[in-house]
């Protein structure tokens, strides 16, 4: 009796053979089927960071709405202040004496905070070690390097390492642990919606880059016509015998990425539509297809993914009120598309997501907009999630006070390394491996802030 092919030398040998386009789309829609039905979400799981480039003014996203607290921050806010009838009002499980509200078009967040699928994560950001205002003051190894540059802490968010050189993201760290469980995928854990990132950088594990129609293919190779002459050239050089190294090396590694470009798109087009409709936006789009990678997860033998999305324009120096109000809907609506569509999937209790930022702004304005700042507040989304709950310590809002440096550039009560090694735990990385991931954990307080289930 012959001996079944497993689901990767399927993709091989289909792939390589004379097979034609809608003969391997039909038997990849089978074998989807098959898998759909008999795995569902089983030991799957995923992670989905979604970076806000340019450092979201968080003061204008949760916000306190009533009272002292709120009249402290028109106060100081000024002319970026939200009027408080315009916020959408929360109520978290586990109230703290504030009435908060978020920004008017976050309403899509608000709706799933309140349906205990959204948390909020106060006051995160880089430290180097707790540090307060005195500390943050004298300077020193206590400050992160460059605090208020774009790039730098990006990279630090990125790396959760702010006082050595290292050259992988935590996500690239993650990947490069629990490698074994997708060892029978040919696609990478790692798959970017947005380019390259830093995030996503491992030593082991590599970055795969995919668009809204699926891998980014070799430029001038179509697999779907292969009577095309560059296409029928490349594939001359593929299947050649190579006798120089280097050519043989360079012809393998061009195999890999056409069979994988196959599988990917073969399986994109298997694979039914989604109902769930996505806002046809930049993160909408990308979202939406990290939404269909998961639904091809099965097919690709894929027990782990790790998405990296972007959204930039969050540098709001000038006329912040009406490009943040932008921004934010793009952002809001984009996510409750996603959550439905891992709803609609079966797998919502398996994908978490969660913003990142550059930084904070300051709290006060500057005339028009806000400055770079520090701390921030972020969202973490899904069905593992402890939502409808607020985490972290709010700032103390008064300018120069124990929470400031200076302008309200708040000093972060939870740090970034805490907030990813929750993430990290709920994903599988085991609890003495959780330095491996985050080298400096150890300095704080908590390896899990709580907002998983």
């Amino acid at each position: 009796m012959a001996t079944p092919l497993s689901r990767r030398e399927f993709f091989r040998r289909g792939a390589c053979s004379a097979v034609g386009y809608s003969a391997l789309t039909s038997a990849l829609l089978d074998l989807y089927s098959v898998n759909a039905a008999a795995q569902g979400a089983g030991d799957y799981k995923a992670l989905v960071c979604v970076f806000l480039y340019g450092g979201n003014d968080a003061s204008n996203v949760f916000v306190p709405r009533s009272g002292a607290a709120y009249a402290a921050y028109a106060a100081q806010r000024g002319s970026l202040a939200i009027p408080a009838e315009g916020l959408l009002p929360l109520s978290p499980a586990n109230p703290d004496g504030l009435d908060y509200g978020l920004h008017p078009s976050l309403g899509g967040l608000q709706t799933l905070f309140h349906e205990g699928r959204v948390a909020v994560l106060r006051n995160v950001g880089t430290l180097v070690a707790p540090t307060t205002r005195q500390q943050y003051l004298q300077g020193g190894s206590n400050v992160p390097p460059q605090l208020f540059s774009h790039n730098d802490q990006q990279v630090l968010w990125q790396t959760s390492v702010p006082d050595h050189n290292v050259r992988t993201g935590w996500g690239g760290r993650m990947a490069d642990l629990l490698r074994s469980l997708n060892s029978a995928s040919q696609v990478s854990m790692l798959i970017s919606l947005a380019g390259s990132n830093t995030f996503q950088i491992g030593r082991e594990v590599f970055q795969y880059p995919v668009s809204s129609s699926g891998s980014v293919s070799m430029q001038g190779y179509n697999w779907r016509t292969p009577a095309d002459p560059e296409t029928r050239a490349l594939n001359r050089i593929m299947r050649a015998q190579h006798e120089n190294l280097f050519e043989r090396v360079y012809a393998n590694v061009m195999k890999r990425a056409v069979d994988t470009d196959i599988q990917v798109r073969s399986s994109f087009d298997a694979a039914p539509p989604l109902a769930t409709v996505f806002p046809n936006t930049r993160l909408g789009t990308q979202l939406k297809t990290a939404a269909r990678m998961i639904q091809i997860r099965d097919v690709l033998s894929q027990r782990r993914q790790i998405f990296f999305c972007q959204a930039g324009g969050y540098d709001t120096h000038d006329d912040q009120l009406a490009d943040h109000a932008a921004l934010l809907q793009e952002l809001g609506d984009a996510m409750l598309a996603f959550y439905r569509a891992t709803q609609e999937m079966g797998v919502a209790e398996r994908v978490t997501s969660f913003t990142a930022s550059d930084f904070g702004r300051t709290f006060t304005s500057n005339g028009r907009g806000s400055d770079h700042g520090w701390g921030s507040h972020h969202f973490v989304m899904g069905g593992g999630v402890r939502g409808g709950h607020v985490f972290g310590r709010y700032p103390n809002l008064a300018i120069k006070g124990p929470d400031d440096t200076d302008r309200g550039r708040w000093i972060p009560s939870t740090s970034v390394d805490e907030y990813s090694a929750t993430l990290a735990s709920w994903f599988g990385v085991a609890n003495s491996d959780i330095p491996l991931v985050l080298p400096n954990i150890g300095r704080f307080a908590s390896r899990n802030v709580g907002f998983m289930l």
